[in-house]
């Protein structure tokens, strides 16, 4: 941990306690959830706007320093934040990271039942081009056999795309939702309503 702590916090950010802050002022605590859900306060989706922002600042940051969430609220507000904050946004990005858990083993999945299918499929091609090869080395002979290989090799391109290219960012985000579901909460009123009020930590999240 002392070694994460002597990294320096990418421009843009501030640290304070040992932890990246990842700063949101907002006019009302409702300004944090979507408005349509009617779920309670605990079970509410985030705002899309708010979720995108927390979660492109913890990609920022990076999974090497510890992320601390700290938000701004009328002083009004401050009571019921620190009640219900930390838990809900552990709730949320916690399913959030389950469910990308879920696509990431679901797209794992079809890659490897795609790539059975494309290993048997270029079997079967290498097998017809060599049968076609044993009929002589004609032309259409030779361009049919040429085919059949390109054909086999094209079915592996789709497992592949997913072995390569496709898993690890779902498996980035994943983490980030999790770095984020673990995340400690800070509350702390507007600058200009409460100058002298020092950061206050809520219950850690997670």
């Amino acid at each position: 941990m002392k070694g994460r702590q002597r990294q320096a916090a990418p421009a843009g950010f501030t640290q304070a306690q040992g932890h990246v802050l990842i700063e949101v002022r907002l006019s009302r605590l409702a300004q944090l959830f979507h408005n349509l859900d009617p779920a309670p306060f605990r079970e509410k989706d985030l705002d899309p706007d708010a979720e995108a922002y927390l979660v492109e600042s913890a990609e920022e940051i990076g999974p090497d320093l510890p992320i601390a969430l700290v938000f701004e609220l009328p002083a009004a507000e401050i009571a019921q934040a620190e009640a219900l904050l930390p838990e809900a946004l552990a709730h949320y990005f916690t399913d959030r990271a389950l469910s990308s858990r879920r696509t990431l083993n679901r797209l794992l999945r079809d890659g490897r039942t795609a790539l059975l299918i494309g290993l048997g499929f270029l079997g079967i091609c290498l097998i017809a081009s060599e049968t076609i090869n044993q009929w002589g080395a004609s032309l259409p002979a030779r361009v049919l056999g040429e085919g059949l290989l390109i054909l086999g090799w094209v079915a592996l391109w789709r497992p592949l795309e997913i072995f390569l290219y496709e898993w690890w960012p779902l498996r980035r985000r994943m983490n980030v939702l999790r770095q984020l579901a673990q995340a400690p909460v800070w509350i702390r009123p507007h600058p200009d309503a409460a100058p002298d009020r020092p950061l206050s930590q809520a219950r850690t999240s997670g």
